[in-house]
């Protein structure tokens, strides 16, 4: 039986392992390492089969700036299931819950660098829609945003920038 839980120390290098393979790459993974070394991982679950680590979703803070107002929002990466586990609706499950304990935390909206086929049936449009860029020269259907709070986006518009980890990984 599958479970969504908050990762805990013990799970860490195995969450590496994960996130690795995933992505077939390490980036991801010393992406994750760096922001919870430095205190940034803000939301970091897990999903375990049978005592064994099959995903991760992590979440770090994003500031939104609007001229000079700022707003701290939460942004979705990465995301990633074991290759062997993937298809099976984990990811989804990671993503649901993930969103769910933001909008509980009170963050007032989400963004995501990611699928634009993939991320839609968890709230997700394109950012551009408020308004909204990222500090990446990407295109706009990738970067995608979320309300969590209720009008918490009216009226602002900028661009969101990511923690600094995500430029030195």
């Amino acid at each position: 039986m599958i479970i969504i839980r908050h990762e805990k120390p013990e799970d860490i290098a195995l969450i590496h392992q994960v996130v690795a393979q995933a992505f077939e790459r390490e980036a991801e993974a010393n992406l994750v390492d760096a922001l919870r070394r430095n205190g940034k991982a803000k939301i970091s679950l897990v999903a375990e089969d049978n005592g064994r680590i099959i995903g991760h979703i992590l979440f770090s803070e994003v500031v939104l700036e609007s001229g000079e107002n700022r707003l701290i929002g939460i942004g979705l990466a990465p995301l990633a299931v074991s290759p062997e586990r993937q298809n099976e609706g984990i990811g989804s499950r990671l993503s649901e819950e993930g969103m769910k304990r933001c909008r509980e935390a009170g963050y007032p909206f989400a963004v995501v660098l990611g699928h634009p086929n993939y991320y839609p049936r968890f709230g997700f449009v394109p950012a551009g829609r408020y308004g909204v860029k990222s500090e990446y020269d990407v295109r706009d259907e990738v970067f995608m945003i979320q309300e969590l709070q209720q009008g918490s986006l009216l009226g602002i518009a900028g661009t969101a920038k990511y923690q600094n980890e995500f430029n030195e990984v």
